[in-house]
């Protein structure tokens, strides 16, 4: 049975004043992988900020992971946040503690106390994006990939519903960005994590193809219901 963890139905995507995407109707459901393409200033990021709570959804109806985009504010939306892993193309990782560090501070952020079980968590994680023996390294003594595979493991300490990866492999050598990719689509297989993904690599998505969601002209347009 389909659960869906992403959920638009005619949604108008607001840039401040500015309507970048028009009657967006989209599904994304639990264990999904599905790019996000189109070109720069086509509404992605826009889209991406929506499902996050960074823009408000002023038109339409959207839910992520059961949560009403319609009732985001200041004050709840880091109970939508906490059931959405974020991936960025900069690593954005604290240079001044090490790796173990790195995801103890976001724990800890989140509300984790138990250190037992902080260790715990850590070590799957890290096994999970094979840098189990990595953990008391500094960031900038490991690689781009590995730093993005620190990345990914920061997404999944709270064992999100969805993660949004906004360009992962843009910084990486293509023999690191294919690890990566099967990083990933391991990750909606063995989790059941839905994962949106956008990027301008066009080669990433020939060698791993998925269902794609465009931007274009306003408009989000599903391969999937154009090959239907």
């Amino acid at each position: 049975m389909t659960e869906p963890i992403v959920s638009l139905q005619h949604a108008n995507i607001y840039q401040r004043h500015n309507l970048v995407l028009e009657n967006v109707n989209i599904t994304v459901n639990k264990g999904e992988f599905v790019y996000l393409v189109g070109r720069t200033g086509t509404g992605k990021s826009s889209l991406l900020k929506t499902l996050y709570g960074d823009l408000p959804l002023r038109e339409g109806e959207g839910t992520v992971a059961n949560f009403n985009l319609k009732d985001v504010t200041w004050k709840n939306v880091p109970f939508l946040r906490r059931n959405i892993g974020m991936i960025f193309q900069e690593f954005q990782l604290l240079t001044d503690r090490n790796i173990n560090d790195n995801l103890r501070f976001v724990l800890y952020a989140i509300g984790w106390k138990d250190k037992k079980l902080i260790d715990e968590k850590i070590n799957n994680v890290l096994e999970k994006v094979g840098l189990k023996d990595k953990g008391l390294k500094m960031p900038f003594d490991i690689s781009g990939g590995e730093q993005q595979r620190v990345d990914i493991a920061r997404a999944l300490l709270n064992s999100p519903k969805l993660i949004l990866a906004d360009e992962p492999t843009g910084n990486l050598d293509p023999e690191t960005s294919d690890e990566i990719m099967q990083l990933l689509f391991s990750i909606t297989h063995d989790y059941d994590t839905a994962v949106v993904m956008a990027t301008h690599d066009y080669m990433v998505i020939q060698k791993h193809p998925a269902r794609i969601l465009k931007t274009e002209n306003g408009k989000v347009i599903d391969n999937a219901a154009a090959a239907a």
